[in-house]
This record gives structure tokens, C-alpha cells and sequence, in this order.
């Protein structure tokens, strides 16, 4: 009675609809990642290399440390930021606890290897381009499933609510 008294249906109506703007927008994030990504290199290795180590024959310098400093910088705490809300919205979902601990730590896993990927090709070996490219692939793949399982996670709540509180 008093859920209903109080107003909270309403409350996690809007929750719900603010959420699924905010995940709307991560969708966004999500896809400029990848073009951000595909306007500097593509997935072979060779233009990984270009990318951090440069090229004389083409007049491009190797990305400094300072410029990767600065980038790391902000996106350990901006990716930081993202996965832990994704996982702590996953984790409100129904889907099986096992389900949520793979897809956590595949995320949190493959942003930090994408991020340390630039480094090891720029500074341990150029070999490290493979891995750069599967830690990309990875975090967009696992970012992707995050997203869907809270979208679907979030429509599905959203439709019960509406089912049990037509009007």
C-alpha cells in the first residue's frame, strides 16, 4: 500500500525511462569508440604499428609519451567510470549471477588491455599490434553485451510495470 500511497510506482517509472536515456546515449559512446577507433587504424596489425610507431616514409611520428600519458590518464577514469555503471545496472538485472561475473570481468578485463595495448606496441614490441586489436574487439564486443542485456533488462521491466499498472 504504501508503494502506492507514496508514489514510488511512479518514481521507478521515471527511474526506469531516465536509465534507458542514459543507456541510449552509452550506445552512442559506444559506436563513436569504434569510428574513433577505424579513423586511426583499421584491423591489421601493420596499421596498429603505423598508428603508435609512425612511419619515416610517410612523414609520421610515433605517438609520444606524453600524449599517451595524457590519453591514459583520462580514459582509465572515463572507462572506469563507464564499466562501473554498466555492471552495477547489470547487476539489477534477472539474468543468471554466472552470466553477470563473465560479462563483468570480460569488461573490466578488456579495458584495461585495450588501454595497455598502444602501450606495449610502443614501447615493448610491435608484435603487441595483435593484441591491441583483440583487446579492441573484446571491449566493444563486451561493452555491446552489456548494453543489451540492461536495455533488454530495462524494457522487459518496463513492460511488467506497465502490465501490472496500466493507466
Amino acid at each position: 500500500m504504501r508503494y502506492f500511497v507514496t508514489g514510488e510506482q511512479h518514481r521507478k517509472s521515471l527511474l526506469n525511462a531516465l536509465v534507458l536515456m542514459f543507456l541510449g546515449y552509452i550506445v552512442l559512446l559506444w559506436f563513436s569508440n569504434g569510428l574513433m577507433y577505424f579513423h586511426r587504424m583499421d584491423l591489421t596489425p601493420e596499421s596498429v604499428k603505423l598508428y603508435y610507431l609512425g612511419s619515416e616514409e610517410q612523414f609520421k611520428p610515433p605517438r609520444s609519451y606524453e600524449g599517451m600519458l595524457e590519453v591514459s590518464h583520462f580514459h582509465l577514469f572515463s572507462m572506469g567510470m563507464l564499466v562501473v555503471t554498466l555492471t552495477h545496472l547489470m547487476l539489477m538485472t534477472d539474468f543468471s549471477i554466472r552470466l553477470k561475473i563473465w560479462i563483468s570481468g570480460l569488461t573490466y578485463v578488456s579495458a584495461i588491455a585495450d588501454e595497455a595495448g598502444g602501450w606495449l606496441v610502443r614501447f615493448v614490441h610491435p608484435h603487441f599490434a595483435y593484441f591491441k586489436i583483440g583487446a579492441f574487439l573484446l571491449l566493444e564486443s563486451s561493452l555491446a553485451a552489456l548494453l543489451i542485456v540492461v536495455i533488454f533488462s530495462m524494457i522487459r521491466a518496463r513492460a511488467r510495470m506497465h502490465q501490472s499498472h496500466p493507466g
